[in-house]
């Protein structure tokens, strides 16, 4: 699953910390950005979720339908001339000597 390949965590964004410098940027600053990143990440991974379990379901259902679901038949090779041959037969049956007449 993604959940296993996924790094950080929204908690994770919230409870970073950074080292101050001389010359760094407004700690008000990274904050609102981080928050607008934690929120994404959330909205994210509840999509993630979302699909994960609808994927789940539609699996269940393509497995159940399958089980109910009559075999399907082979093909039986059937070729043009083959029912342009049943069709001239047909015809002949149907109209007899009236068709060449």
């Amino acid at each position: 699953m993604i959940s296993d390949k996924v790094k950080l965590t929204a908690k994770d964004i919230l409870d970073k910390e950074f080292k101050s410098g001389m010359r760094g940027y407004k700690p008000e600053d990274v904050d609102k950005f981080l928050d607008l990143i934690i929120k994404d990440y959330e909205t994210f991974h509840q999509a993630i979720e979302d699909l994960q379990q609808e994927n789940l379901k539609l699996k269940r259902q393509v497995d159940e339908a399958s089980r109910k679901a009559p075999p399907v038949q082979q093909q039986t090779g059937t070729t043009n001339f083959d029912i342009l041959k049943r069709l001239s037969n047909l015809e002949k049956h149907v109209f007899g000597s009236k068709l060449y007449d």
